[in-house]
């Protein structure tokens, strides 16, 4: 990927966290490796160790400087932990990327309060704790950009997600809220909204013949490299005039009614 001057990361330090296994979510790597192809220095934050690995493996291919440790989002201690080590290792946080969306598809009625909860805490609790303590390192720092990656159900429903669409609207709120409460000290908080997306490679003549796909209106799922440009653009010094901002990356499927 081409990067314009502007939106170059050289030195900055960004702080990737995400939760889920490499199959439940697929884009925490490919957070990390944009970012590093950028010129950032990048730290992850995730769960599981799968995760970890690959992000940083991802991030190092590119000839960024990176490093990772395993963190459970929920826990106020642990997100703690997580920032002392990666002030340890760059001594500073300009960018902040969330990547929290643990799914839950299942009839609302059925859904335990234990269920919910946990959607609830790994989806929103993960990015209230994260932007708090990332974003006081921010403050102190003079400033810096946050990106949440949310699902478009932030602001559509669905059948048997509840849970989940509930999780993302916080989600979504939470951004537009801190953007006008940080904006002031130069904090830009934004959100990448995305559809229906595959880390698989197919032509796109097969991709097509999924049944799903024929609602899309770009007729294919998204890739996790569809949205590297815009990420770029949110974590760089460029983004100064955008705020507040959830931006939808979803092949036209906010578009239909």
């Amino acid at each position: 990927m081409s990067v314009l001057e502007e939106f170059r990361l050289t030195n900055k330090v960004a702080i990737v966290a995400g939760d889920g296994t490499l199959e439940q979510n697929i884009f925490t790597p490919y957070l990390a490796e944009v970012l590093a192809e950028a010129g950032a220095r990048v730290f992850v934050v995730a769960r599981r160790h799968e995760s970890v690995e690959e992000a940083v493996r991802r991030a190092r291919a590119q000839g960024a400087e990176s490093y990772g440790t395993l963190c459970d989002c929920t826990r106020e201690d642990y997100v703690e932990m997580a920032v002392a080590d990666a002030l340890d290792h760059f001594g500073r946080v300009d960018i902040l990327v969330n990547n929290f969306r643990t799914e839950l598809a299942k009839p609302f009625d059925q859904v335990t309060l234990a269920e919910f909860e946990a959607v609830m805490d790994r989806n929103a609790k993960s990015v209230f704790l994260m932007c708090q303590a990332f974003g006081k390192r921010m403050l102190q720092g003079g400033g810096g950009r946050i990106v949440n990656i949310i699902s478009e159900l932030a602001e559509r429903g669905l059948g048997n997600s509840a849970a989940y669409c509930a999780s993302q609207g916080a989600v979504l709120q939470l951004t537009r809220a801190l953007a006008l409460e940080w904006g002031r000290r130069n904090i830009r908080v934004n959100a990448i909204g995305t559809g229906w997306y595959s880390a698989e490679e197919l032509p796109p003549e097969e991709a097509q013949n999924e049944l799903l796909v024929r609602y899309i209106p770009l007729r294919r799922r998204g890739h996790p490299r569809d949205m590297a440009p815009l990420l770029v653009y949110l974590a760089s010094d460029a983004c100064d005039y955008t705020t507040g901002q959830p931006i939808y990356i979803d092949g036209g499927l906010m578009a239909r009614p």
